[in-house]
């Protein structure tokens, strides 16, 4: 069995950068506006629905760029091996 190729890390965490930034922007903009003594009820909510978004997102990024990297590792003829190479180049009888 092939092995998938592998995505780059960095270009990952690149890629989520920005979506990271601003959802920690977003969960701390939710807790600040909580009013004085319901900080928690007031911004759970929020800051999980947040989070959840943010976890799929990233999720669905890393294995869409895990199959982009294994289609450009993708051979479109195929693996070669001895059997397939010996062939080449000749016509059937």
């Amino acid at each position: 069995m092939e092995r998938l190729a592998k995505m780059s890390v960095p270009a990952y965490v690149e890629a989520m950068r920005a979506e990271f930034e601003q959802v920690m922007k977003q969960v701390a903009e939710a807790v600040n506006q909580a009013p004085d003594g319901q900080v928690v009820d007031a911004s759970e909510e929020r800051v999980r629905d947040l989070l959840g978004d943010f976890r799929a997102k990233a999720y669905q990024t890393a294995l869409q760029m895990r199959v982009h990297a294994a289609e450009a590792a993708f051979s479109p003829g195929g693996p070669k091996d001895a059997s397939t190479q010996a062939g080449q180049g000749r016509k059937p009888a």
